[in-house]
């Protein structure tokens, strides 16, 4: 029988194996955009910032919406809401005649 062993606490991957970068990768991924952007990084991760903040807020109200509808669809008092009515009147057409033979 194979029983799972624990990994020690420095095999844990890190926040950036997430995105299959290692520590030599975020480093050599800073050092360009130092290089790249220099005086101007500060603002530029600003921006960033403020982009994933709005996206952010978007996911969510996406989400809340998706959830109220969702809510809405199966909560039974949508079904019994609608009472019918007692009295109704019969459809009625007028008789097929047929046109008279010439």
């Amino acid at each position: 029988m194979v029983t799972a062993m624990p990994l020690p606490s420095s095999a844990m991957p890190s926040l950036f194996a997430v995105f299959g970068l290692g520590p030599v990768s975020v480093v050599i991924i800073g050092l360009l955009a130092v290089l790249l952007f220099g005086e101007r990084l500060p603002e530029i991760a600003k921006t960033v910032g403020k982009w994933f903040t709005t996206i952010k807020k978007e996911v969510h109200g996406f989400e809340r919406e998706i959830r109220g509808a969702i809510n809405d669809v199966d909560s039974p008092t949508a079904s019994t809401d609608y009472a019918e009515p007692e009295d109704r009147d019969e459809a009625t057409a007028p008789k097929f005649e047929p046109p008279p033979p010439t």
